[in-house]
Order: structure tokens, then sequence, then C-alpha cells
């Protein structure tokens, strides 16, 4: 059997531990999304360590990745978290998470989902004087955060760029002024500052610009508790290319440096954070899927498979590269790499995996791993076109896998319909 495995990996035993990706495509069936713990528990402290500063906290992003499992390990590596909605709260806390481990960075909700926070005792983030008023209104006095933006932003997409002058995230600083009124007039504890510029940079000059911001700005407020400078802490999807990872202990230093500084103009130490998210898991992720039907078409190869953007949207949303590996039960005739490009099974032209990519020949029944595919790929999966969502697959440190979560079932397609009613020509 001709079976690549991710490259960097940190047991002896490889990405899929005492399995193989068939073995685990005849359990589980595919698509399945198989994560390795060992390489979540080496990222989760790649991150702890990136300053030597005593008051720093890191916060994962559960927005990419949710799976309770992995939370639980995540915690275990004392990491807190950030939320985006009452649904990841819930399942924080289900993963072990306390009220006061867990962040809730709002954008654009209503009170309900406000009080769902406040109520929990979990501090909330709100990123607009309108909602600031709101969270005012809902508990006056109260500990309250604000996001702010300070014009500059980054990201490998412009779908992922949240900082900067076209997005709809965070406070421009020049509303200063009207931000302390309103915490003036409810009585608010302003506990803290954040900010997120974008998604996935490798390279942390521009990183390192926006704190310089965010600092001048937090500078103009005197009892802060905490600054959190955001995340998109970057990881190489490009590594059979040669593209390096990001510099950790550079950017920790340089990091180390500007929060020594700037603490000792503001008076005292307080708390930093980071909130990376896809730095953490997409490593430790792999997407296996099924070759199904190969064909011609006016010159273009198609590699037909049911990794569908249902499964996997990144590549049709953002145009995202992620790596593959080919598996397979078969001697090679010919291993010349063949161009191909792979597609799903969904009823959309954008439904597309890979364009144009150079791969062994591909056959009837082999497999694809989808490399780097921890982050922003279960959490941003769908049942569209009436598809049941894969399984996930934990490959535990002692190698052995353990099912963390099953996989759709037809009846989970109607399960929340309301049966009972009965459609005539006059509910339409």
């Amino acid at each position: 059997m001709n079976c690549n495995h991710q490259s960097g990996n940190l047991k002896s035993g490889g990405f899929f531990g005492n399995t193989t990706p068939f073995e685990l495509a005849m359990e589980f069936n595919t698509p399945l999304y198989v994560y390795n713990e060992a390489v979540l528990r080496t990222r989760c402290r790649e991150m702890k360590g990136l300053l030597r500063y005593s008051n720093f906290k890191v916060s994962y992003s559960a927005k990419a990745n949710s799976n309770p499992a992995l939370l639980a390990i995540i915690r275990q590596e004392g990491m807190e978290a950030d939320a985006m909605s009452p649904g990841e709260i819930y399942l924080l806390t289900a993963a072990g998470f306390l009220p006061e481990e867990i962040f809730y960075i709002s954008n654009n909700v209503s009170a309900v989902e406000m009080r769902f926070a406040v109520e929990r005792e979990i501090l909330v983030s709100v990123d607009s004087l309108s909602q600031l008023e709101q969270f005012g209104r809902i508990n006056p006095g109260g500990r309250v955060a604000v996001r702010m933006n300070p014009g500059v932003g980054l990201g490998h997409h412009q779908k992922v760029v949240t900082g900067g002058k076209n997005t709809k995230f965070g406070i421009s600083p020049e509303l200063v002024g009207d931000l302390k009124k309103i915490i003036t007039q409810y009585d608010l504890k302003l506990a803290g500052i954040n900010q997120h510029l974008g998604s996935l940079f490798t390279d942390g000059e521009v990183f390192l610009h926006g704190v310089r911001l965010l600092l001048e700005t937090a500078a103009l407020f005197p009892d802060l508790e905490f600054i959190d400078l955001g995340g998109g802490f970057g990881i190489p999807y490009h590594k059979k290319e040669g593209q390096t990872r990001l510099d950790l202990v550079r950017l920790g230093e340089s990091l180390d440096e500007i929060i020594k500084e700037w603490n000792r103009r503001y008076g005292k130490e307080i708390v930093f954070k980071i909130e990376p998210g896809r730095y953490l898991v997409a490593e430790c992720g792999v997407l296996l899927g099924t070759v199904h039907a190969l064909k011609e078409n006016y010159g273009t190869v198609y590699a037909g498979t049911d990794l569908g953007c249902n499964v996997l949207l990144r590549p049709a949303m953002y145009d995202a590269y992620h790596e593959l590996e080919v598996y397979t039960r078969r001697r090679f005739d010919d291993p010349a790499p063949k161009m191909v490009t792979v597609v799903g099974n969904i009823c959309e032209t954008g439904d597309i995996l890979a364009k144009d990519r150079q791969l062994p020949p591909l056959k009837e029944g082999d497999l694809i791993g989808v490399l780097d595919a921890g982050a922003y790929g279960y959490s941003m999966s769908s049942n569209y076109n009436c598809r049941l969502r894969p399984a996930e697959v934990l490959i535990r440190e002692n190698g052995d896998p353990v099912l963390i979560r099953r996989r759709d079932t037809l009846e989970d397609l109607t399960r929340n319909y309301l049966s009972s009613l009965e459609l005539s020509p006059k509910v339409f």
C-alpha cells in the first residue's frame, strides 16, 4: 500500500497512529475528519510559550473547531476560550470551561443573546457604540470589554480581513470620547479592550503594527484589567513547496519588548491575551475522502470525490489551498504525477477542492487526504444538498482511534422539522 503521511508528525507511528487511512475509512466511512491529539497538544504548548511575560493568557477561538473532545484537550493544556455565540458558550461549558475562562466576543447580537452571557457571568465584548448602550441597559454597573478597530487589517483573503477601514468589526479610535460617555452614563467598568486584524498571517510585522496602534488607544483608559491583542496566527498550508512557519520566537521577543515598554508608561502590569484558533487546530486535522469517478472534459481530468464543499468550504469560499495526499492499495504502473482537478459531489460549479494539481495516478476507490483541515473544516460544514455531515475521529496519544462525533443519519435531516404540520396550499 502506497500511503504517505502528513509531514511534520510528532509520533513515530505517523499521523494515523496505530491505524491506517483505509482502516479508518472501512470503520467510519468517508468523508471523515481525523484529528491527532499529539499534534494538537504540541501546538497549544507552542502558543503558551509565546511570551516570557508572566501575566499572559491564551484564549482559543472556538469558532475554528468546536468539537467538545478537542475543546477539553485545549483546556487541559491551560487555555481559556473565546466564544462568538451562545452555542459556543454552551459547548465550551460542556467541555469543562468555567465562566471566568470564557470571553464572549459578540457581534451584532440581540439583547436575548447578550443576556445569555451576562446571566452566566461571562465577560462580554461589544464592537459598536450601539451594542455598548444595549449592554448598559441590560447590565448597568457591569464589567464589559470593547473591540477596537485600529484601521489596519491582514489576511490571506479579503473575506477574512477583520480590521481596517472596510470591515464591519470594531470601534474606531475616533469614537473613544463617545465610548467613554456611554461607560459613564451606565456606570460600566471597562475591563479590557481587544482587536482582531484578520486571519492567517505568517509574517508578524503587520500584526505588531496593529498591536502598537491598539496600545495607543489602550493608554487612554487608565484602569484596564487586560488587553487582548487578537489572533490570526497562520500555519504553512504550502509545506511541500517549502513555506516556512511563523517565527514564534522572533514574534514573542518583539511582543515582550513592546509590552514591557507599554507597562512602564502605563504604570502597572496588566494581563495580555491572544486568541489563536487556526494555529492550534489546523494541523491536527486531516480530512479523508474517496475517489468515486474519473473523467476528462475538454482537456481537464476530473477526480470526482465525496469531498464536497458542504464538507470543506474553505476552497470554494476563500480560494483556500490545502495540500493533498493519495492513499492506494495499488502499485503504480506509471508513478509519474498527473494533472488533475479534484472536485466534490455537490451541485455547484464552484465545488472544487483542488484545481490543476500534480497527483499520483488516481483510480476509483483510492483515498485522498486533505491536510491541515482541522480549522474551519467541520465547523463550517453543512447539510447542503441534504448531504450527511461526516464523523470525526481522534487519534489519541497512544495511537488508538476513538470516535468523537458520529456521522449524520438520514433521520437527522428531519429531526427538527414539525412533522405534525399538515401542509396545504393555504400555508403558502
